[in-house]
């Protein structure tokens, strides 16, 4: 950890000072964080949306958003929907900053990368895709929710979406399990938005179903649907079931391959499931035993016989 810890410090001082973060003018006449909030703006007026997905302290988002008015660049407004929250609209001068931007910007890339040769070029390009992969990935958390919590209902309604284009024999609302079934459900997160949801609904006492995982397209090919598994199999085991299992569609290879490449057997179709066509099954390892709490009242003798307290 520390050998790689060290890399990416090295990379990180060696990159922002290649493209010019360093100083208090980046691309032109303002700073980094005027010229990207700037940026974002001009993509979603939203205030409190931007907000969130930078990661900025409310305090600094309003000096920049001070900055970026004396600029005559943006006007601050009411959002229509909730009086509470803001929107930006960007002025004239504002759109005119924002292509002067891109302008800039594109003519950075071009002369950093301009001695290069061509397959140099791709190589860089893949290399920086691989880092955002995974630096997405380590930014991804999962937490349980409440089944019939928004941000869940909201997963299972575009999981339900996908499978109506996907099954040939539809899929809608109606299919997906009610929030009582479930035993737990879980949340992947960037930070910003759901990213992707798993169910475990109870089947015995020993055995629980994996139901309804879903990964959105956007964080798909990132390892988020194995780190689902991984959360759901360790809660399920705490839990006190021994054993897992799961359907699913041939119209979903991806997910059989996972469900294949994590160890799950298949098995004989179970249940009166209208979509199952494959079905798979994991056993869990019992769960670490819980260390016996340490009685300092008593005085241990040899080989942790108790013996009489010392008068």
């Amino acid at each position: 950890m520390e050998q790689v810890t060290g890399r990416i410090r090295e990379f990180n001082r060696y990159y922002t000072q290649r493209i010019g973060v360093l100083t208090d003018h980046y691309l032109g006449p303002r700073s980094l964080g005027e010229a990207r909030l700037l940026y974002e703006l001009s993509r979603d007026a939203d205030v409190r949306s931007v907000r969130t997905r930078l990661g900025l302290d409310s305090g600094y988002l309003s000096r920049l958003l001070r900055a970026l008015e004396r600029q005559d660049l943006l006007k601050l407004d009411r959002h229509p929907d909730d009086g509470r929250a803001r929107i930006a609209v960007l002025t004239n001068a504002g759109h005119a900053a924002v292509s002067d931007l891109d302008t800039r910007s594109d003519e950075s890339v071009t002369a950093l990368i301009d001695p290069l040769t061509p397959d140099q070029r791709k190589r860089l390009a893949d290399a920086m895709e691989e880092v955002q992969r995974l630096l997405r990935l380590a930014a991804v958390q999962v937490q349980p929710v409440a089944a019939g919590s928004a941000v869940a209902r909201s997963c299972l309604h575009a999981y339900a979406e996908e499978l109506s284009r996907r099954f040939p024999e539809g899929y809608g609302p109606d299919d997906l399990l009610p929030a009582t079934a479930f035993a737990l459900f879980l949340v992947a997160s960037d930070g910003v938005s759901p990213v992707g949801c798993v169910g475990l609904r109870p089947l015995s006492a020993t055995t629980a179903e994996i139901k309804h995982m879903w990964v959105s397209p956007s964080a798909r090919r990132l390892g988020v649907g194995r780190r689902l598994l991984a959360a759901l199999e360790s809660h399920a085991a705490t839990l006190g079931y021994s054993e897992l299992r799961l359907n699913t569609h041939e119209a979903l290879p991806e997910a059989i391959a996972l469900y294949q490449a994590l160890g799950y057997a298949e098995i004989p179709p179970y249940g009166d499931d209208l979509h199952g066509q494959r079905f798979f099954a994991l056993p869990l390892p019992p769960p670490p035993p819980r260390p016996l709490p340490v009685d300092h009242g008593v005085n241990c003798g040899v080989d942790g016989v108790a013996a009489p307290e010392t008068p």
